[in-house]
């Protein structure tokens, strides 16, 4: 990008009225900011142009957050009186599109798609060390020029680009998307114990401390301050699932400034009509599929393990197949355990195979992986904020077997829809297992009761909303 810029002459306020039904939902205790009984503001000219900030760009990483924030953009585009911006980060695993002296480019000669080419990242304060990396993105945002900066990650990019957008921008509204607890939480934003594998449920100096003792308590404390400095930047916040409203506004969030606005998709079942299959066949349904990366908190491991445990017992006549990759970025633990266990199982005859791992896949194979199975299991050993696989695998009529916590909790209702396991525990996901290739109907009846996922335009509905919201919080409003 050139060192010279242009400033780019500026737009009149967006003009609001009140939303439509469906928008953002304040945060549990929460009130909007305009006055009690006010009715919220909504957009009629569009938000103007919105720089979409997210981790990793989904053609190069599959992932939840990033996959949500492509979607929005791809959404946004649709909006009239919007020209939304995307900025995905990328890390040194991808060498080939890092340039010399280069620190933002284009992606593959697509119109407003961006990456940050990231260097010298912080990963225990969670901020940028490189001034010329700074000044590279000040001189983007000052070429953008956005009246909506919206954070989906600041991993890989730094915490402190909040702060950044704020005294580059004083006029934009900035919009954080909490998709982990990365904020709150130094075990990579999973709040899993290290002591125990257990999950997490507040943080504390003296918890982090027990599960990083080379740090010293009171850095725990100044991480809190750190993160609260930074993150106070933004006019509004917003969370896919509503269990995750409370931790944060424990953390430190104000509620009113908190909105939970859902997770949403284009559906992959109409998108691709013609490869998926008719009406379910008769009969037990025997074929378990996994769709997901292959990283220690998805639980690939317990299902392995699962397998393994039914195996034993003599319980052999049904199928699972693997559909996902990143398994470079497991620990080497669970790395190990997984290439072992598929090494032996490909030694085994054809015939007597359970597992298949069929690898990597691209959204627009998604209906052609689906058509293979009859459940989807989600066996994540995290909280699992949301879950895109629970709304992909609902779009193609696939009932979910998931961990009894977090967003998978919220959303499968055991018994209703779908059916839960203890989280982590792989005799627990055997016997559910075990009980929903041999029960006469289950399978039918859980069908029947499935719900529709969220489609993208409700997600960008909502978004809409709270960018509104933030206009009036920051004045940004025509009389």
């Amino acid at each position: 990008m050139s060192r010279t810029t242009t400033k780019r002459a500026a737009r009149p306020a967006p003009r609001v009225v009140a939303p439509s039904a469906g928008g953002v939902t304040p945060a549990a205790g929460g009130v909007a900011p305009a006055e009690a009984g006010a009715v919220k503001p909504r957009a009629t000219e569009g938000p103007g142009k919105v720089l979409l900030i997210s981790l990793f760009h989904p053609e190069l990483v599959r992932g939840g957050a990033q996959q949500v924030a492509y979607e929005l953009f791809e959404g946004l585009r649709e909006v009239p009186g919007c020209e939304p911006v995307l900025l995905a980060a990328i890390d040194q695993s991808f060498p080939a599109l890092y340039k010399s002296g280069a620190r933002i480019t284009g992606f593959d000669g697509r119109p407003n798609e961006y990456v940050y080419l990231s260097a010298e990242y912080d990963y225990l304060w969670h901020k940028t060390s490189s001034a010329l990396h700074l000044a590279a993105v000040e001189e983007f945002l000052l070429t953008i020029r956005p009246d909506v900066v919206h954070f989906h990650h600041f991993l890989a990019m730094g915490v402190d680009w909040l702060t950044l957008v704020r005294r580059v921008l004083p006029e934009a509204r900035i919009i954080f998307t909490f998709h982990e607890f990365l904020s709150i939480c130094h075990a990579d934003g999973h709040m899993v114990r290290k002591t125990d594998r257990s999950l997490c449920t507040r943080a504390s100096q003296v918890r982090c401390h027990q599960c990083f003792p080379n740090l010293a308590p009171e850095h725990f404390l100044l991480r809190r301050l750190w993160f609260h400095r930074h993150l106070s930047a933004a006019d509004m916040y917003t969370c896919p699932s509503h269990f995750m409203i409370e931790h944060y506004v424990t953390f430190g969030i104000p509620p009113e400034r908190m909105r939970h606005v859902t997770n949403g998709q284009r559906n992959q079942a109409v998108a691709q009509a013609a490869a998926v299959s008719g009406k379910p066949q008769p009969g037990l349904k025997r074929r378990f599929g996994f769709f997901g990366q292959f990283v220690d908190v998805k639980g690939v491991r317990v299902l392995l393990q699962a397998v393994a445990l039914l195996r034993a017992e003599g319980i052999t006549g049904f199928s699972v197949d693997l559909n996902g990759d990143n398994l470079r970025y497991a620990s080497e633990a669970a790395r190990t355990e997984i290439e072992t266990f598929l090494a032996e199982e490909a030694a085994l005859p054809a015939e007597t195979r359970i597992v298949h791992n069929n690898g990597s896949y691209e959204v627009s194979q998604l209906a052609a992986r689906m058509a293979r199975v009859d459940w989807c299991i989600v066996p994540s050993v995290w909280w699992e904020i949301f879950g895109l696989v629970i709304s992909e695998a609902w779009m193609f009529g696939k009932p979910v077997i998931c961990s009894n916590a977090g967003g998978m909790k919220e959303r499968v209702a055991d018994d209703v829809n779908g059916l839960h396991f203890q989280l982590g525990d792989a005799a627990s996901l055997a016997r559910v297992m075990h009980r929903a290739m041999s029960e006469d109907g289950l399978w039918e009846r859980l069908h029947a009761a499935l719900p529709k996922p969220p489609a993208r335009d409700v997600m960008v509905r909502g978004y809409l909303d709270a960018y509104a919201e933030a206009a009036v919080a920051r004045g940004v409003v025509a009389g």
